[in-house]
C-alpha cells in the first residue's frame, strides 16, 4: 500500500505512480518479468508475474526489484510502500476510487456493497494461481486446496490491527473479507469453498451468484467468474485456481517462503501422501469453515482437534497447534526437495514457526496497547524491512 512517508497514512496516488511510468493514466504497466497495476482503492498497487512461472526460486529477488523501483519513484511524491495485511490506523471512510479507466466496475462495487468498510477499501493479499488441465485435475486440487485454506493465517496473519486498536484477532483481513459482502451472501459463501470437483458444478455455482447480483447488476457489469470471492476461486479463462486467503508478508522474500511451503503442501495432499482424493473431497465446507475460524483468531497458536483433519495431514490423534501442523508439512514436504527450494527458503519458515506469523511479532513489537506514536515506530520498522528485503523481528 502506499502511504505518506512521514506519517504513514495513506496515500491516494497509484493513479500518479502508473503514471510516471507510463506517461498516462494506465491500469496497468509492463514491466518485463512483472506487471503493475490498479486496484479499487486508490492506494493500492498490485505486482505481479508477467504470466505463469516455472518455478518460485529467485522470484523474490524480481519483486524485490520493483519494490526499489516504486519506492524510488514516490520519494519525491513525499511517499512510500508499506506492507502488511492492512493499515493499523486508516480510517475506512478515507477510501477513494480508482477514477479512470474501467472505473464503472469499481462504482458498481461501491454501489452494490459501500466499498467503505475495510473489507473492500483496507486489505492486502498475496494470490496463487495453481494450474489445472481438465476435470479430473480440477477436482484433485480443489479438494487439496479446500484443505490447506483453514490453516492458511497460522502461517501468514500479518493484520492484527484495525482502526489504530488491537482487533482481538491475529488475521482481521480475513474476518473482515468474511462480511464484506454480506448484502449479497452468496458472493463470499463460507470463503471456504463448496465440495464442486468438476467444471460444470462450478459454473452452476457461479450462475447462482450472478442471479443473485443481476437485480443489483442488471447491466451485468459484475457478473464474471472474478466477482466470487471464496478463499479459492475457479479461474476457466486461465485454466488455474487462485488461492486468495494469505496476508501480505514484511517483504517478498518472505511472501513467497510462504508461498512455497503452501504450494509444498498443496501438492503432497494432490499427490495423495497422507489421505486419498476421495476422503479430501468428502469434507464440508461447514466444518472447514470452524478450523478456520480459530485460526483467524489466533492463527498460529490456534488448537486444531479434529482429529480427522490432523489425519489428512498424516498427525496423530491429539490436539496441535496449528504451527505444528506447518512444522509437520515444513519438515516433510520442504526441507526434502532441496532441488525446488533454497536453503533460505527453509531458514524463513522456520523463523515463521519459532518467533511466530507476523502478526504475533507485531503484537509483541508494540505492546498489547500501544500509542499512536508506538504504533507508528513499529510500522516503520516494517516499511524499512519491505524496502530492505530483510525479515521482521520483534525485537529492534
Amino acid at each position: 500500500m502506499i502511504v505518506d512517508a512521514e506519517t504513514l497514512s495513506v496515500r491516494p496516488i497509484a493513479d500518479e505512480l502508473l503514471k510516471a511510468v507510463a506517461g498516462s493514466y494506465e491500469m496497468e504497466v509492463d514491466r518485463g518479468a512483472l506487471r503493475w497495476s490498479n486496484e479499487l482503492a486508490l492506494h493500492l498497487v498490485e505486482l505481479k508475474t508477467n504470466g505463469p512461472v516455472r518455478t518460485l526460486s529467485g522470484l523474490h529477488e524480481v519483486f524485490q526489484g520493483d519494490i526499489t523501483t516504486i519506492d524510488s519513484l514516490l520519494g519525491p511524491m513525499g511517499a512510500r510502500l508499506l506492507p502488511t495485511a492492512m493499515h493499523p490506523w486508516m480510517a475506512a471512510d478515507e477510501l477513494r476510487l480508482w477514477p479512470h479507466e474501467d472505473d464503472v466496475i469499481y462504482r458498481s462495487l461501491h454501489r452494490i456493497f459501500d466499498c467503505r468498510g475495510h473489507g473492500w477499501s483496507n486489505l492486502q493479499s498475496m494470490h496463487i494461481n495453481l494450474p489445472f488441465a481438465n476435470d479430473e485435475e480440477l477436482g484433485r486440487l480443489h479438494a487439496a486446496i479446500r484443505l490447506i485454506l483453514p490453516i492458511l493465517p497460522a502461517l501468514a496473519a500479518s493484520s492484527p490491527f484495525v482502526d489504530g486498536r488491537p482487533s482481538g484477532l491475529l488475521d482481521t483481513r480475513v474476518e473482515v473479507y468474511r462480511h464484506n459482502a454480506r448484502r449479497i451472501p452468496s458472493v463470499t459463501g463460507r470463503v471456504i469453498p463448496e465440495a464442486v470437483f468438476r467444471q460444470r458444478d462450478y459454473e452452476m455455482l457461479l450462475d447462482g451468484i450472478y442471479r443473485d447480483l443481476a437485480p443489483f447488476d442488471p447491466e451485468g457489469i459484475l457478473q464474471h467468474e472474478w466477482i466470487n470471492a471464496r478463499g479459492c476461486i475457479a479461474r476457466f479463462d486461465r485454466m488455474a485456481l487462485e488461492i486468495r486467503l494469505l496476508d501480505v508478508q514484511e517483504c517478498p522474500r518472505m511472501d513467497l517462503s510462504v508461498a512455497q511451503a503452501t504450494i509444498a503442501a498443496v501438492r503432497a495432499l494432490v499427490e495423495e501422501t497422507w489421505t486419498s482424493c476421495e476422503d479430501q473431497q468428502a469434507w464440508d465446507d461447514r466444518a472447514l469453515e470452524q478450523l478456520l475460524l480459530s485460526t483467524i483468531r489466533d492463527a498460529d497458536h490456534a488448537v486444531i482437534d479434529d482429529a480427522r483433519f490432523l489425519r489428512t495431514f498424516g498427525l496423530g490423534g491429539r490436539a496441535v497447534r496449528a504451527a505444528e501442523i506447518w512444522q509437520h508439512v515444513v519438515e516433510t514436504c520442504v526441507e526434502p526437495t532441496p532441488a525446488h527450494v533454497q536453503a533460505a527458503t527453509v531458514g524463513d519458515l522456520r523463523f515463521i514457526l519459532n518467533e511466530g506469523c507476523l502478526a504475533r511479532r507485531i503484537l509483541r513489537a508494540t505492546g498489547r496497547n500501544p500509542s499512536p506514536a508506538q504504533l507508528h515506530e513499529v510500522y516503520l520498522r516494517l516499511a524499512d524491512c519491505l524496502a530492505r528485503g530483510e525479515r521482521f523481528s520483534s525485537e529492534p
